[in-house]
Parts: C-alpha cells; sequence; structure tokens
C-alpha cells in the first residue's frame, strides 16, 4: 500500500486538503453549469438575451435553489459508495491542478462530509456533478425541491425521493413499502436521523416509533473514517448503531383516535347504533326492543311494535302479550299463535327493527371510565372501545367481566390483537361491569425483530414465546446475539445472555430460546447480522462495471477481468491488488500487469475482500505534451501513443492566421544517469509537417515535451493608429507605420494651427496610464500601512500625541481621498514647439505607439494658482512676470501652507520644485511662468518623521498632476 512515513506526511496536510475544498467550488462550478445561453422573460412573454452580468446571476441562483440538502447528498453516497472514491479522486485532483499535491487517500469520509454539511457551494457543485454522472436527472432534482419541507435537514421521502434516487435500471435509495418508512443512514459525524412521521401513518397501527425497515433495505450502520480510500475498508469499518428509539407498548395504539361523539358517556340512541353482528332466532327480548310484525295469508299487514316496560306488546284482536325474555324464534311462534285465533289462515315473520341498549359499566385502568349505554349485542371489546380503552398502565392481557359479583370471564386482548379472535360468544348485559387492572410484568423487544414493542406478559413466558409475539425474527437477526438487559427485583440492573452450548448450530440455538425464561422488566434486543458480506471481491477504476462481486474459493484474477471489454479505453499499464492481509486485516498492494493478465501469462489467486483497482493511462502519471503559442487551443494535451508535433497543433484546433508556419520550437527533456534532467531544443517545419502527413519534417512527441508556435514578425502592429485631437489642421484618427515619429504624424496632420499652443500639447499613452495607477495604488498602500508611531515627532509628550494623531488621521483621509479621486491622466512629458522642422529628428522627436492620443490646445492665457492659498484662482497671464508675482495676486499663503515646499507644474507636464536641478529653496517663486503653468501650494504635513513627511508630499504632488491635464480640457 504505502509506507508509514507516506501516511504520516499526508495526514499532517490533509488540514489544508480540507481547507481548500470550498476553493474547489468555483472550479467544479466551471465545469458543470451549462454554457447555453440564458434568456430574460419579458412582461408580454417575450424572450430576449440577458446581459452577461444577468446570465451570471441567473445561473447562480438556479445553482443556489437546484441544491440538494446535505442530508439528500449523504444518502445517495451512501447507498453508492464508489461516488464517493469519485467524488475524492475529483477533489484531489482539482488541488493537484492548483500546486497542491495531495492524493484522494488523504481525503477522509469525515473531512468530505464535514464540508458537505458546512459548505453550501460544495453541495451544489456536487449536485451538479450527480446530474452530469447521470446519477440523478433535472426532472428528479426539479420534483425533489418541489416538495415543502420544513426541516431542511431531513432527508428526501415518498415519491419525489423514490424519482429523485432513481438511475436508469437501478434504484440509488429503496424504500420499504410506504415512502415514510425509510430511514436514513448517518454518516461520520452525523447521527442517525430519521424522516418524520407521516400524517396518515398515524392512522394504522405501529408498535414503535421508529418507522420500520423491509429486511430487503440497506442495514442501519454507523461509518467510521476510514485510513484509505477503499471500498472494502468502508463496508468493514462499519458499526452496529444502538437503536435509541423510545418504543411503545404494543397494542395502545388500538383504541386511539376513536370518534368520542359516537361513544360518549350519554351513549347513542338505539336508531343509530350501528349493528355489526347478524340477530339470530336464539336473541332474547327485552324492554326497548323494537319489532316489526309481517302478517300475510288471510291479511296483508305489517305492525310495528315495541317492548314496553312489563315486558309486553299489544296486538290487534289478540290484546297484549309478554315477549320479554323469550328468544325471537319463541317470540315469533307465540305471536303466531295469538294471530291465528283472530285471523284467518295467517302467516306471521317477526324481525327487530331496533335493538334496545344495555348500561354497563366500565371501571379500572380504562382513559374514560363510567357507565355507558351500548346495544344489547355489545361484547366486552365494544365497551372497551367506548371507554378508550386501557390508559398506559392498564392491562391487556386481563379485562375482567362479572355480572353483579359473579365474574363470568376473563378477556386477554392479545388474542384479538395478535389472531384476531373476537370474544362475541359473551353478550353484555344490562347492569354488566368491565374491570381493567393495571398491567401484569412487561418486556421490551427491540432489533431485529417484526414488531419492536413492549409486551405483557401472562404467566411464565419463555424468550421464543416474547420472540413470537414480536411477530418473530427477520432472517437478518443474530439468534447468537441476543442480549437480556434485567432487573434484579429491587436490587440492580444487569446484562445476561443466552447459555449457548459449543459447538454452536442453529438447532442448538432455538433449544436455547425456547428454554430461557423471560421475567418482568426484561430488555431484550436481538441484533443483526454483520452489514457486509464477508465472502466479496471489490473491483474499481479504470473498468466497464466497478463495485462488489461474489466471491468463491479458488477464484483468480482472471475471473474478474477477462479481456478488453471489461476495462475502459487505454488502461495503464500496471493494475494492484490491495489485500487486506489478517488477522487485523492491515491492507497489502500486490501489482500485476494489466497485459499479462488478459493474455493469461500472470494469474493472481484472490481472497475475501480483496480489492482489483486499475488505473487509467492518463491517470497515472499520465503523459502530456504542451503546445503554446498561436494555436485555436493552447495547452497540455494527453499523449497518446505516437502522436506527433502534426497531430498536436490539429489537436489543439490548427494554426491563428499569425502563426509562423516557416518553424516552431520542440523542448524536450532526458534523464541522465537517473540524476538529472537535460533539456534539448529543436527547431520543426511545423507548416510543412501540418500539411503534409507523410511528410519527413514531422517529429514524434515524448512526454513532456514543449511546442512553441511563434508569432508572424509585425503582426500585432496590423491596423496601428494614434489620434490627434485639438488645434491641428486635420484631427482625427491617423494610421501608424512601424517607427514612425512624433514630427512625421504632425505634417501628415497639416502641421500646427494658429491658435495652437504646443506647448502644452499632450500626449496620453495607456503604457504610462498603467504604469501611474500601478505606482499610485502602490502609494495608496504604503500611506494606508504607515503605523500612527511613524506620523509622530519622538520630541512629542503624550498629551499631545493623541490631538497630533487626529489631526495626521484626518490629513491622510483628505490625501487618500484625492489619490482616489483623481484618475490617473497617462501624460508623457513631451518638448514641442510650433516650428515642427527645429526639433524634428532630434531626442524631442519621439517615437509613436499605437494608441496614443496628442491633444494640442488653444493657448490658454491664464495662470492657475491652487492649494493653500487665500484666493485659488485663473490669473491672467502677463509676460515676464514670475511665480511670486502671481501667487500674490492669489491672496498669498494661509496659515497652513507648506511655504518651502511650493512647486510649479508646467504647461507640458514638468515640475519645478525646490530639490530639481534647475531651481533651489525660495527661488522656485522667482521662476518666469508661461501660459498655462499651474502654481501648487502644498499643505503643511502634520506630524515629525520625515519619512511620513516624504510620503504625503509624494502623495500631494502626484495627486496634483493631473491639473494641468484638467487645465488644457483633456479631463
Amino acid at each position: 500500500m504505502t509506507t508509514l512515513s507516506t501516511i504520516r506526511f499526508a495526514r499532517r496536510h490533509l488540514s489544508l486538503a480540507v481547507i481548500l475544498l470550498p476553493a474547489l467550488c468555483s472550479t467544479l462550478h466551471a465545469q458543470q453549469v451549462p454554457s447555453a445561453p440564458i434568456s430574460a422573460a419579458t412582461a408580454d412573454g417575450d424572450t430576449t438575451p440577458a446581459s452577461a452580468d444577468s446570465t451570471h446571476s441567473s445561473v447562480s441562483d438556479l445553482n443556489s435553489r437546484n441544491s440538494l440538502t446535505a442530508v439528500q447528498i449523504n444518502a445517495i453516497l451512501q447507498q453508492k459508495p464508489e461516488v464517493i472514491i469519485e467524488l475524492k479522486s475529483l477533489v484531489a485532483d482539482q488541488l493537484q491542478q492548483q500546486g497542491i499535491n495531495t492524493q484522494a487517500d488523504s481525503i477522509t469520509d469525515e473531512m468530505l462530509f464535514s464540508q458537505i454539511a458546512t459548505n453550501a457551494d460544495l453541495r451544489t457543485n456536487i449536485t451538479l456533478w450527480l446530474r452530469a454522472r447521470g446519477y440523478i436527472s433535472a426532472t428528479d432534482l426539479h420534483r425533489s425541491l418541489i416538495a415543502p419541507d420544513d426541516d431542511d435537514s431531513a432527508p428526501l421521502s415518498g415519491p419525489t425521493f423514490d424519482m429523485l434516487t432513481r438511475t436508469p435500471g437501478a434504484d440509488l435509495l429503496q424504500g420499504g413499502g410506504s415512502s415514510a418508512s425509510s430511514s436514513t443512514i448517518a454518516m461520520p459525524g452525523t447521527s442517525i436521523s430519521r424522516p418524520r412521521a407521516n400524517s396518515a401513518a398515524t392512522a394504522r397501527p405501529r408498535s414503535g416509533d421508529s418507522e420500520q425497515h423491509n429486511v430487503t433495505d440497506e442495514p442501519e450502520v454507523l461509518r467510521l473514517p476510514t485510513p484509505y480510500n477503499l471500498r472494502s475498508l468502508r463496508d468493514l469499518y462499519t458499526q452496529v448503531p444502538q437503536d435509541g428509539v423510545k418504543l411503545k407498548r404494543f397494542g395502545s395504539e388500538v383504541f386511539l383516535n376513536r370518534d368520542e361523539s359516537s361513544a360518549g358517556r350519554t351513549g347513542l340512541g338505539s336508531r343509530d347504533m350501528p349493528i355489526d353482528l347478524p340477530i339470530g332466532p336464539d336473541y332474547v327480548l327485552g324492554t326497548g326492543d323494537g319489532l316489526t310484525i309481517n302478517l300475510w295469508g288471510g291479511i296483508s299487514q305489517s305492525l310495528t311494535r315495541v317492548i314496553d316496560r312489563e315486558g309486553k306488546i299489544v296486538l290487534p284482536e289478540a290484546g297484549s302479550l309478554v315477549v320479554a325474555g323469550l328468544t325471537l324464534q319463541h317470540a315469533q311462534s307465540t305471536i303466531e299463535s295469538a294471530l291465528k285465533q283472530q285471523f284467518h289462515d295467517a302467516r306471521v315473520d317477526v324481525t327487530i327493527a331496533r335493538m334496545r341498549t344495555v348500561r354497563v359499566y366500565v371501571v379500572g385502568d380504562v382513559q374514560r371510565p363510567g357507565a355507558y349505554d351500548l346495544s344489547s349485542l355489545s361484547t366486552p371489546l365494544n365497551a372497551l372501545y367506548a371507554a378508550g380503552g386501557p390508559t398506559s398502565v392498564g392491562s391487556l392481557r386481563v379485562v375482567r367481566h362479572y355480572r353483579g359479583k359473579e365474574l363470568v370471564r376473563e378477556v386477554d386482548l392479545y388474542d384479538f390483537l395478535l389472531q384476531g379472535a373476537r370474544m362475541d360468544d359473551e353478550r353484555l348485559q344490562s347492569g354488566d361491569t368491565l374491570l381493567v387492572p393495571p398491567a401484569g410484568p412487561q418486556v421490551a423487544v427491540s432489533g431485529m425483530v417484526k414488531r419492536p414493542a413492549i409486551y405483557e406478559l401472562r404467566g411464565s413466558t419463555t424468550l421464543a414465546d416474547v420472540l413470537k409475539d414480536a411477530g418473530g425474527a427477520t432472517v437478518a437477526a443474530a439468534l447468537n446475539h441476543i442480549t437480556i438487559e434485567r432487573i434484579q427485583p429491587n436490587q440492580q440492573r444487569e446484562t445476561v445472555s443466552l447459555d449457548l452450548p459449543l459447538p454452536n448450530t442453529p438447532q442448538s440455538t432455538l433449544q436455547a430460546i425456547a428454554s430461557f425464561n423471560i421475567k418482568d422488566g426484561d430488555r431484550i434486543r436481538v441484533e443483526p447480522i454483520l452489514p457486509h458480506s464477508e465472502r466479496a471481491i471489490y473491483v474499481e477504476g479504470h473498468v466497464v462495471r466497478p463495485g462488489k462481486y461474489p466471491y468463491r474459493d479458488g477464484m483468480q484474477l482472471s475471473d474478474i477481468v477477462h479481456t478488453y471489454q471489461d476495462l475502459l479505453p487505454e488502461p495503464a499499464a500496471k493494475g494492484d491488488v490491495v489485500r487486506l492481509v489478517p488477522p487485523d486485516l492491515h491492507p497489502e498492494t500486490i501489482q500485476f500487469d494489466v497485459a499479462d493478465a488478459l493474455i493469461g501469462n500472470t494469474n493472481l489467486s484472490l481472497q475475501p475482500f480483496d480489492t482489483i483497482r486499475i488505473f487509467g493511462r492518463y491517470e497515472v502519471d499520465s503523459p502530456q505534451a504542451t503546445i503554446r503559442g498561436e494555436v485555436l487551443r493552447p495547452g497540455t494535451y494527453a499523449l497518446s501513443q505516437g502522436m506527433t508535433a502534426a497531430q498536436l497543433v490539429r489537436m489543439a484546433g490548427g494554426f491563428k492566421r499569425d502563426a509562423l508556419l516557416d518553424s516552431a520550437d520542440l523542448t524536450s527533456y532526458t534523464i541522465q544517469n537517473e540524476k538529472k534532467i537535460v533539456s534539448q531544443r529543436s527547431s520543426v517545419s511545423i507548416g510543412e509537417a501540418v500539411k503534409d502527413t507523410h511528410s519527413s519534417a514531422d517529429v514524434p512527441l515524448k512526454s513532456g515535451d514543449v511546442l512553441t508556435v511563434h508569432q508572424i514578425s509585425g503582426w500585432n502592429d496590423i491596423g496601428a493608429s494614434i489620434s490627434l485631437d485639438g488645434e491641428v489642421t486635420y484631427p482625427g484618427s491617423y494610421g501608424l507605420q512601424e517607427g514612425e515619429r512624433l514630427s512625421s504624424v504632425l505634417r501628415r496632420a497639416g502641421g500646427f494651427r494658429d491658435t495652437a499652443y504646443p506647448t502644452g500639447a499632450i500626449l496620453v499613452r495607456t503604457q504610462v496610464r498603467e504604469l501611474e495607477e500601478k505606482s499610485r495604488a502602490e502609494l495608496i498602500r504604503q500611506i494606508e500601512a504607515t503605523s500612527a508611531s511613524a506620523r509622530l515627532s519622538p520630541n512629542l509628550s503624550n498629551q499631545d500625541q493623541s490631538a497630533t494623531l487626529q489631526a495626521a488621521a484626518q490629513q491622510q483621509a483628505e490625501v487618500l481621498r484625492r489619490l482616489r479621486s483623481e484618475p490617473a491622466s497617462g501624460r508623457l512629458v513631451i518638448h514641442v514647439s510650433a516650428d515642427i522642422n527645429s526639433w524634428a529628428n532630434t531626442p524631442a522627436d519621439i517615437e509613436m505607439r499605437s494608441g496614443d492620443v496628442l491633444t494640442v490646445p488653444k493657448r490658454p492665457g491664464f495662470v492657475l494658482v491652487s492649494g493653500q492659498v487665500y484666493n485659488p484662482s485663473a490669473i491672467t497671464f502677463v509676460p515676464g512676470k514670475d511665480a511670486g508675482w502671481y501667487l500674490r495676486r492669489a491672496g498669498g499663503t494661509n496659515d497652513v501652507a507648506n511655504r518651502r515646499e511650493i512647486f510649479v507644474i508646467r504647461a507640458n507636464g514638468a515640475v519645478v520644485g525646490r530639490r530639481s536641478s534647475e531651481w533651489y529653496e525660495s527661488k522656485v517663486l522667482s521662476t518666469r511662468l508661461d501660459p498655462g503653468d499651474v502654481i501648487v501650494v502644498p499643505q503643511k504635513i502634520i506630524g515629525g518623521s520625515l519619512f511620513w513627511r516624504n510620503l504625503l508630499t509624494v502623495a500631494q504632488i502626484t495627486s496634483s498632476i493631473a491639473i494641468t491635464a484638467a487645465v488644457a480640457g483633456v479631463i
């Protein structure tokens, strides 16, 4: 497998992999989001193409909505462990592409499921990945999302979940019976969760809170993190969870949810009393019974009579007749005899039109004890239903039926609940009493039985009897692993188990169960058999049918992998058999040659839990070649057998129009003495090689080769142009020849107009603007990162530091605002005059670049004074006047002005300051100004640090540079 040091190294770097898992979401998202354009619907139903921003937003919103929950994803991964392996491999590949050497084996299940539970983006992209691989469909996903669910953590259930988890030819999750009966298996780090009870399920009796599994369902297990990414270990690293669900008392729900309006204490009228039993000829009549007497023969007549309190009925012409206490058959013969004396040849038929009610008393531990008026055909079971059944402490095995002081019988409700036997042989009579005593001994049965519940005992009971009451053990029950938690009366609890003889056989186990006596308070748990198959072989990787295969004695590798048809295209040369070696089942790897195994030269013998793992050729140190330069799709491509340079160009989409076809560079490497890499460069006539497939110019490629296709010289200069604006004779856009200078372009534009001011001409270059932007961003970063201590003078007292810091912070905010508000101009300082011949072909005649914009302003006629003066303004230009003269016309400097750092920005963009090479100290104010020049009076720098003063001085100069361009009307 791998060495111990490698395992430790990988585990030390697992945290890095977990941290970077969220970063993969954007990559996974980019791979799975469809590229089809998204249209936005208008109000009238038409669709118009959405913008790029709205498309991205729509896709993002759609993916956030169409995402499975963590529990739903976990349920799918539980049923399809190979999906976990593929998902880990995908994550590992993405990390490796980002430069992080991470193997799929180093990502544990716990890490993966933790990220699924906490990272919504990862859940979204896993959902997209599951759709792309065919594990779920768009229709199934839509159906799962429209089902309302108040609890996001609840798993999918019902028909929606069945549709979601169904793949072509197989179900990822199988429900047993009702859709609400499916439980979700917990993943590492989570507890076992179950779906909420279906509202319709409460109408049928259930023996416990937990929904029952079908015996064909996957067993409930708690999966632990595995050290290696092997499905065989995943099956072995499982625990049988303890069932913490509270059991219900068996039969307690039979009497619940009754319609109290039909069984109130006042009873029902006889007209509304339902008759659920036939009335036979042995029915004994009594006061209150209604009779229908039909006569035919000598007379046709129908009479209705009610037996009065004296037990009599009144017959026409025959008078009163006592029928109370007679059976229905006897009463009919008596009535017929009486009427035959009055009516010749009369025939009589007597039926019950309305039965009388009897008052019985239900007492003891019942829900609603008291007196009830019931039908005369009622049995003790009817009376119990009317009273709501026994309470939680009432007995279900003993219900005593008294008639006066005489005990008529004892009713065992288990005969009805378990065998369906109704107690119809004993009818209630008026004045009868039903007594429900407290429950007798009780035991709890859980685990692998068909009806887990709490059962009441009656008399001496064995374990076999209890299991029979619980519906019997399922086929997944381990009968040799039955534990009983027993209470020693008024002493302690203890755990006992069956005393199984050796050798342990199924017959001896059944005999031990039949002879084991159960006591009051026992908690019986029937453990399940092992959740995994002990005779299985696992196949994964670059194969057509990955999964689990049955193992048989003497099985060999050729029994699983027969031919290349069992593998995907281009498998790797080597394969692995990962074997779990007993007794501790530690993994070891046996390598085999795939080609030899397929032709029969190598035929390894297999053992249970072996994992046959075959990778693809491009998954294990895949050979690759890289193409760069002027092709349609440059990048790194898998190197197939015998690939040449021309084939690589075709795979990359062919040449671009600017490709140099004469030659391309091919860089290869070789390994010398297995110690160092030696690079080699050669030239390939790539155009000829691609044009002629049989050309000798084509060369075969090796793994790691880099082919570079160059660009034709001067291609980027095609269509190059510059713009001339302002005071030139013919302003506009002009095509640019390679190496053309400013004077040449100006001559083509007719030169300067008479109103032009060439001294203030502004040349804007894109490259200069980009450099200015970077410089300004760095300056802003330095100002923001400067600590407070750098702004203070070391000789300040503690009392002055607070006020100075506050003032420095305000000054810093103002400087930063000005830096951010003034865009970079990209101005390149030039020195030109109206006489083009005077500076043409001199250093001032600069070479033009594509995209340059030259703006020649009109003569401004003023000098601008800005900054910390009393009246910042533009002052009319007067020839021969210096900067001090213009400064005085603006009112002079104010109190916060930094008089030593006054500087002048010339109309051509040049800056004259105190530290310039031409002027020093106060001589800046002696500078004679030209039209368009700008005098800038900066603000005093608050703080004594030299570094801070220099930093803000540079910031003030930078923010003032754009003023000259503004004066020229460019900005």
